[in-house]
């Protein structure tokens, strides 16, 4: 992006120079971590990466023969950066540390900007640099809204919730909800999210569609960023302990679709079925896949029954009967690594291949 432009657009004497920087550091955490994609998610996910940075709109089809020669420039800038140590970040005359979110953007909010650094899924590091466009609370929760990204990486996480504060980012969402349904276009399956896309119009006015589309369901990943900062204080401080001491991906996969849907039986379905939110209903089972789905047969089957017959009281069932049995499933693991920290990450790792052991 080109960091110019934004300068002249926003009053920050140094923004070129904090773009550079937090860019960096997204290239840094890209290197170590990005090929450790599954080669499908790897190549969508720099399609993306790739529109992002030269601002190709959404529904433009992108040059191949560029984009394959921008993919060879980006993987031999990562090759000379594995080994670089993140930096720290320039604002006026003081400099922090990549990760003391809350510092900087005691200095960035009031020139309208919102900064976002933290560590994902099997530790990958992610940062962001964006337009602020609000702030508010809820639940004494801090929720914070952002737009134009004029730096990130490979990775843009729509919602996160760090500490007591959530960062939605706007931008992200709409790029991944064009993902999503670009994604969907090449074969148009029924489905889930082809009712998703049915109840938003995208059928008679996409663009439209598309906007309100992502006004939806950025409530709906703000309910389940809620339903985690619930889930925080069920689990402890064991949890982020637990979660540290994997050293492989597939107990921390399970470990997290657990907490995934303790966080969204406390606080994201319970919300959209009071408010018979239909379009965002049918958009949560196109994302529920994989282990969460392996582990939640029942509400699966809660949500077919909603289809078939238009009645939410299985669905409602199944998100009441979640809360119980996830917290009690979270526990368990806890448990096991408590019991025997040196066996805990084969234990809860088998229960990938066998998902009945744990599951509702």
């Amino acid at each position: 992006m080109d960091a110019s432009a934004f300068s002249r657009r926003l009053p920050l004497a140094n923004f070129s120079r904090l773009v550079q920087s937090v860019q960096r550091n997204c290239d840094i955490a890209d290197a170590r971590h990005a090929r450790d994609m599954t080669l499908c998610n790897y190549l969508l996910g720099m399609r993306e990466f790739y529109r992002w940075e030269h601002e190709v709109p959404l529904a433009r089809a992108l040059p191949r023969k560029e984009l394959g020669s921008w993919i060879a420039e980006r993987e031999a800038l990562w090759d000379g950066l594995q080994e670089g140590d993140l930096g720290r970040l320039p604002l006026g005359e003081a400099n922090y540390d990549a990760f003391d979110v809350g510092a900087i953007n005691a200095a960035l909010v009031p020139q309208g900007l919102v900064y976002g650094g933290g560590y994902g899924r099997f530790g990958k590091p992610h940062f962001f640099l964006a337009q602020l466009e609000r702030h508010e609370q809820r639940q004494g929760i801090e929720l914070i809204f952002s737009g134009c990204e004029y730096a990130r990486d490979l990775s843009a996480l729509p919602a996160a919730l760090q500490g007591s504060t959530v960062f939605l980012r706007r931008d992200a969402l709409r790029r991944w909800l064009w993902d999503k349904i670009e994604t969907w276009g090449v074969r148009k399956a029924d489905g889930a999210l082809k009712s998703a896309l049915d109840c938003y119009g995208f059928p008679t006015d996409a663009e439209r569609a598309l906007e309100r589309m992502a006004e939806q369901e950025a409530e709906t990943l703000i309910l389940h960023e809620l339903g985690e900062a619930m889930a925080g204080p069920l689990l402890g401080a064991a949890w982020r302990d637990l979660i540290a001491s994997f050293t492989g991906r597939r107990a921390e996969t399970l470990a997290r679709a657990v907490r995934d849907n303790l966080a969204d039986c406390l606080s994201t379905l319970p919300r959209l079925i009071e408010r018979e939110a239909a379009c965002s209903i049918h958009f949560y089972f196109a994302n529920f896949e994989g282990l969460r789905a392996s582990l939640f047969p029942m509400l699966d089957c809660g949500y077919r029954d909603w289809r078939e017959a238009g009645n939410l009281d299985a669905l409602r069932a199944a998100a009441l009967a979640g809360r119980a049995h996830w917290h009690e499933a979270a526990l368990r693991l806890l448990r096991v690594h408590q019991r025997n920290p040196a066996t805990a990450e084969k234990t809860i790792a088998a229960w990938v291949e066998d998902p009945a052991a744990l599951a509702l």
